[in-house]
């Protein structure tokens, strides 16, 4: 039907995680109208010279909407994964955790952050900032009007229509120290108090789950043409591949424990 060969879709689902299949119980893939569409687009895209990963990224974008929630994402992809019910102060335990413990620890990481708003972002500038000095990339994500000038953190402004407007995260996508964040706020919260907002949460170490999640962002920050976008869509084609550090997950379970303790 798009004249690519089976081995070579598969190829790119391995490595791009597109396309994405439904699998029949015989374990046969099937492929909907939409994914054959966005095929097609891909294969335009490559006959006009576009690169692969940046053909991907934009084929999933059909007329020029965001990219699809982090969140969705990782649900989608990692069905394994649990999701808590949590409020605003526990959030942020766990983000401020990650950061600790993931984010500045190691080695060249690829970061982003969700805010939803600017004025959630602005009280940890500095922090994310600081962060950013030793990352390969950082991108945070919110209502800005776009990149300021001498900041390393690149900001990437986030369309009205965007669901990642209702989401806060935290992706450190790195070799041996992955670790991802991702929160839905739930609807229906007017009148409640910040720090008692409920969000939807997912938190893993699972580093194909963040390497996901981290496909989902920086396809977001293409779409917007964030500096530095298409480069990061190029590099995260590829799945991450080295192992996990074995105490990183109890490292990160200790450090919540402690912010939740001293919030207490």
């Amino acid at each position: 039907m798009t004249g690519v060969s089976v081995a070579t879709l598969r190829t790119w689902e391995q490595r791009h995680g597109f396309p994405v299949p439904h699998r029949l119980p015989s374990g046969h893939r099937r492929y909907d109208a939409s994914v054959v569409e966005a095929v097609l687009t891909v294969l335009r895209q490559r006959e006009a010279g576009t690169r692969l990963e940046t053909a991907i990224a934009e084929a999933q974008q059909p007329d020029g909407r965001s990219a699809p929630s982090v969140f969705a994402e990782v649900r989608r992809r990692s069905p394994h994964l649990e999701v808590h019910r949590l409020r605003k102060a526990t959030v942020s335990a766990l983000s401020r955790a990650i950061e600790d413990e993931f984010c500045a620890r190691a080695d060249q990481p690829v970061l982003f952050g969700g805010f939803q708003k600017r004025r959630f972002y602005e009280p940890v500038r500095d922090r994310w900032e600081d962060l950013a000095t030793t990352a390969r990339a950082t991108l945070v994500m919110a209502d800005f009007d776009g990149p300021l000038p001498g900041e390393r953190a690149v900001r990437v402004r986030l369309t009205a229509e965007s669901p990642l407007r209702r989401e806060w995260f935290v992706v450190c996508d790195a070799h041996g120290l992955p670790a991802l964040l991702t929160a839905w706020e739930l609807p229906g919260q007017a009148g409640i108090g910040d720090q008692d907002r409920e969000f939807e949460a997912i938190w893993t170490v699972d580093p194909r789950a963040v390497r996901n999640a981290s496909r989902v962002c920086a396809a977001t920050s293409l779409a917007v043409g964030a500096p530095g976008a298409e480069l990061l869509v190029r590099q995260l084609a590829e799945p991450s591949s080295r192992p996990l550090d074995p105490s990183a997950s109890a490292r990160l379970f200790n450090r919540v424990v402690t912010y939740l303790d001293r919030q207490g």
